[in-house]
C-alpha cells in the first residue's frame, strides 16, 4: 500500500481543487464500484457491492483535499501575495517551494531578507501579510501574463520512504485514508458498503456533510490521519499518539465525541485481531465526523486515524506499519459489521 500513499501524495488537490485527486481515485475504484458519482460539491461517492445486500449500512469516509495557498493581490513589483486555504502553520513557510495553478508554475516563498531582521522580530513569528511568493517576474504586468487571483498554489514534495519504515510527503492528512479505503474498496467485501473521498474537509468539513446527507447511513467509519507529536521536549500528555505504536482510536476530539458502541467494537476487535492501536490522548483538532455525525436524524460515528508527524507542512512523516493496522481494523469491523446484515 506505500507505493499507493506515494502516488496519492504525489498528487495536488487543494480544497475545492480536488479534481487530480478525484481523477486519480475515480479511475482506480471504477472497475470495482456498482456506482459511482461526484456531487455538486466534489465529493466522490462509491458504491460496492459485497456478499449481502446492505442498503446504507456503513459509509467509510476519507478526505481527498489538503491545505495550500490562495493568490489576493499581485504587488507592483511582480511578487504574489497570498493567503491560506486550511490551516498552516506560519513557521513553516520560509523557503518553499510551491507550484502554482493548473499550469504548475514554480515559485518559491519568501519574507524580508534576515539581515534587515530586528531583535524585536527576530522573536516573532512573522504574519501572513509578510509573505509573498516571488514566481520571477520582473512587475506586476509580467506576473499577470502567467497567474491570476484566486489560482491556488500547492507545496511540492517528493514523497520517498526513509529510516525504519517511515514514508515522507505532502498531505498524508488524509491520502493515507484515501489509500485505505481504495484497498477495501478493490477487495471482495461481505456486505454493500458506500465510500466516499470528501472534499473540503480542510475548510470546514464542507464535504461530509452533503455526501452524509445524501448517502444516510447507519453507521459511518472516518480513517484520517492525525496529528503526533512524539518528538523531543514534548510532554507525555501533550504527544497525542506516536508513530509504530498502531492504528489510532479517538473518543473526542474539538468537533466530535465517537458514538461509544463503536468506540467499544473497534477496540475489542484490535485486541481479538492482535491489530496494534493506541488511544487519542490530546482533545485537538477535528475532521469529516462533526458533520457526519450530526446529519439528519444523526449518525452513529466512529474514527479512525493514522498517526502524521508535521501534518499540514510541505513534508509530513507516517509508519507503514501503522497504515497496515489502521487498514486491517478497518477491514475487521467492515466484517463484523456485516453479521448483522
Amino acid at each position: 500500500m506505500k507505493d499507493l500513499v506515494m502516488q496519492l501524495s504525489a498528487l495536488n488537490g487543494v480544497s475545492s481543487w480536488e479534481d487530480e485527486v478525484r481523477d486519480f481515485l475515480c479511475a482506480e475504484a471504477a472497475p470495482y464500484a456498482q456506482d459511482i458519482r461526484t456531487d455538486a460539491l466534489g465529493n466522490l461517492i462509491v458504491l460496492k457491492k459485497g456478499k449481502k445486500a446492505a442498503e446504507n449500512k456503513l459509509l467509510l469516509c476519507a478526505h481527498m483535499d489538503e491545505v495550500g495557498l490562495m493568490v489576493r493581490y499581485i504587488t507592483d513589483e511582480g511578487y504574489l501575495k497570498f493567503d491560506t486555504v486550511g490551516t498552516i502553520d506560519r513557521r513553516v513557510l520560509l523557503g518553499k517551494p510551491v507550484l502554482i495553478g493548473a499550469a504548475r508554475l514554480p515559485g518559491v516563498i519568501g519574507l524580508k531578507a534576515y539581515h534587515l531582521v530586528s531583535r524585536g522580530e527576530e522573536k516573532k513569528v512573522p504574519k501572513l501579510d509578510d509573505y509573498y511568493i516571488d514566481i520571477g517576474a520582473k512587475n506586476r504586468e509580467e506576473a499577470e501574463k502567467l497567474v491570476s487571483l484566486g489560482d491556488v498554489a500547492v507545496f511540492t514534495t517528493q514523497p520517498e520512504l526513509f529510516g525504519d519504515g517511515l514514508l515522507k510527503g505532502k498531505a498524508l492528512d488524509d491520502r493515507l485514508g484515501c489509500a485505505v479505503l481504495l484497498t477495501l474498496l478493490k477487495e471482495e467485501l461481505p456486505m454493500d458498503c458506500t465510500f466516499v473521498f470528501t472534499a473540503q474537509e480542510e475548510v470546514g468539513t464542507r464535504g461530509a456533510f452533503g455526501a452524509a446527507f445524501s448517502v444516510i447511513p447507519e453507521l459511518a467509519l472516518v480513517v484520517e490521519g492525525t496529528t503526533a507529536a512524539d518528538l523531543p521536549d514534548t510532554e507525555p500528555h501533550q504527544q497525542v499518539c506516536a508513530l509504530g505504536k498502531g492504528a489510532v482510536l479517538t473518543f473526542m476530539d474539538r468537533g466530535s465525541i465517537t458514538d461509544r458502541g463503536l468506540f467499544e467494537r473497534l477496540r475489542a476487535l484490535a485486541e481479538e485481531n492482535r491489530i496494534p492501536w493506541q488511544l487519542k490522548q490530546f482533545v485537538s483538532g477535528s475532521n469529516d465526523a462533526s458533520a457526519i455525525q450530526r446529519t439528519k436524524a444523526g449518525v452513529r460515528t466512529a474514527v479512525l486515524s493514522v498517526p502524521v508527524r508535521y501534518v499540514h507542512t510541505p513534508a509530513s512523516v507516517a509508519c507503514i506499519s501503522d497504515l497496515d493496522a489502521v487498514l486491517a481494523l478497518a477491514r475487521a469491523l467492515i466484517h463484523d459489521v456485516a453479521k448483522e446484515v
